[in-house]
């Protein structure tokens, strides 16, 4: 027993709905999203407050560093003194 045909078959009909499909696929445009800089804004603050909880509250190296330099009775002079102080208008902006 031999089955020929089953239902209807219209190659025409079963070109014409690929090129349909395949245009609707060409046609559509890849998902995108649209963030708002307020958004932006915010996920910047919430990745930078992350960082700080993460990091450790007291570098004991530079507490060291600090604790010698200070222990040396020659390090606090004119010199040191201006420098900090220009650094510190220059981080307030003045």
């Amino acid at each position: 027993m031999t089955i020929n045909k089953i239902g209807p078959s219209d190659p025409v009909n079963n070109i014409n709905k690929k090129n349909k499909v395949q245009e609707t696929q060409q046609k559509s445009s890849p998902d995108s999203i649209k963030v708002s800089k307020s958004a932006m804004s915010k996920s910047e603050l919430i990745k930078a407050s992350t960082i700080a909880k993460n990091a450790p509250d007291i570098r004991a190296n530079r507490v060291a560093e600090v604790k010698a330099k200070l222990e040396d009775p020659n390090y606090i002079n004119d010199k040191v003194i201006n420098s900090v102080a220009d650094k510190i208008m220059e981080d307030f902006g003045l």
